[in-house]
């Protein structure tokens, strides 16, 4: 049986806690921004915890985790 590959593009975008929940950077933060408030750009940086139906997806592209 082949070794699996690892989406490219998954690497790059999340991480992994030590708990085992992804984290992934939230959208709608690159341009167009001045249509948004104060508070929506706010609230969109740093990091956000992916829910649990997203996760296990995000887990099927990185299928031997993230070694970096």
């Amino acid at each position: 049986m082949p070794k699996m590959k690892t989406k490219s593009s998954a690497k790059k975008r999340f991480k992994i806690t030590a708990t085992g929940k992804v984290m992934a950077g939230p959208g709608k933060k690159r341009h167009n921004l001045s249509a948004r408030s104060s508070k929506v750009k706010r609230q969109n940086t740093g990091n956000q915890v992916l829910r649990h139906q997203d996760a296990v997806t995000v887990m099927q592209w990185l299928p031997y985790g993230l070694d970096r």
